[in-house]
């Protein structure tokens, strides 16, 4: 059972008492006080907790000093910083050097949910990657006895890439959800080509739920940087299709996993990377991928563009027809109504909770 009760610490009542009010109706179960060190000198339990979110200042000496003694005694404990940053560059050395974990703004709800749900969602992780192994080992020694063992041990590996991709997608907010979209995606347009086999249609989902997996040897610092990219950190982000499929190579994963992973950001034209594959060259499951990608980051808010609709998507991809993408899947694409589009968006993303009211708790 994973412990997730949160600390929410905070010398400010007014503020302490306003965040609790918030995780609470998000059905979180909290603990408030004020400082991490009473009057008598003695440390917080923090042990006791999934979580401790401190709205303070990092610049503090005194809070790092405690923050770096959490991480040393109790590394299990997720750290949220709530703070407005005067120097973002103070923040992103702290998550590279694995002090902190997340920082919001004390005002982004949104960004204060995802946050915990986040580090839960590691945790839970992390607890079913333990049974798998777990699982791995006693399978490999009694293997020709146990049978029924393989089918559970494919549905803990189904389940962990879900999960993992969940894990993934929620190191950023804006683009929670993204995975499980563009897998659905993906799997409609695989249908609409005539693909019914549903091992391959399983194999595609499965590839793009893993498609970002090489992100995982990204450092936060530059997945998270507020500004542009400069040339150097351009050229790491582009190393994560081969890399991911390094990752995965040794799980001899079939075929329409790897191709997906690795070539997911090559263009019809030749123009993309990491091999400068044109046309046909692309592996058909890449090809689809690629506009399942793009109609997904068009149609969601980002931090370097904003949200546009299906009608400005559909314009955008045949703008790009033969360029960008497979004229095949294009028309695949549009040969479903945009209303069945959107549709397919809804049902699948995993909807956040409404934040209208939330300006009463504050």
């Amino acid at each position: 059972m994973i412990n997730s009760r949160i600390l929410i610490i905070d010398e400010n009542d007014k503020n302490r008492a306003s965040l609790g009010r918030f995780l609470k109706r998000m059905e979180f179960a909290t603990h408030e006080t004020p400082s991490l060190v009473d009057k008598r000198g003695k440390f917080f339990p923090v042990e006791e907790f999934s979580i401790a979110m401190i709205q303070s200042s990092i610049e503090d000496k005194g809070i790092l000093q405690q923050l770096r003694r959490i991480k040393t005694e109790n590394p299990q404990v997720g750290i949220i910083i709530v703070s407005k940053l005067s120097s973002p560059s103070v923040a992103i050395s702290l998550l590279r050097k694995g002090v902190i974990d997340s920082v919001v703004g004390p005002d982004d709800w949104a960004g204060i949910y995802s946050a915990v749900k986040n580090e839960l969602q590691k945790k839970k992780l992390s607890q079913q990657n333990e049974i798998f192994r777990e699982s791995l080992i006693k399978y490999k020694s009694e293997h020709k006895k146990h049978l029924k063992t393989i089918l559970e041990l494919e549905e803990i590996h189904d389940t962990t890439i879900d999960n993992l991709m969940t894990a993934l997608d929620l190191r950023d907010v804006e683009t929670f959800g993204h995975s499980r979209t563009v897998a659905k995606y993906s799997q409609v347009l695989s249908q609409l080509l005539g693909i019914k086999d549903e091992k391959t249609l399983g194999n595609i989902r499965k590839g793009a739920l893993l498609h970002d997996i090489g992100k995982i040897a990204i450092p936060d610092a530059i997945l998270k940087k507020p500004g542009s990219l400069n040339t150097e950190e351009w050229d790491k982000i582009k190393l994560h299709p081969t890399l991911g499929y390094g990752l995965i190579k040794e799980i001899k994963l079939v075929r329409e996993v790897g191709n997906i992973i690795l070539f997911h950001h090559e263009r019809f034209d030749g123009k993309g990377y990491p091999n400068k594959l044109k046309t046909k060259k692309i592996p058909i499951e890449a090809r689809i991928f690629a506009l399942a990608d793009a109609l997904d980051a068009i149609t969601s808010p980002r931090p370097y563009s904003k949200k546009r609709n299906f009608k400005e998507a559909k314009q955008e991809i045949l703008d790009n027809e033969g360029s960008q993408f497979d004229p095949e899947v294009v028309r695949a694409f549009c040969s479903l109504s945009l209303e069945k589009w959107e549709r397919i968006r809804f049902e699948t993303t995993k909807l956040m909770p409404i934040f209208e009211d939330m300006i009463e708790l504050k």
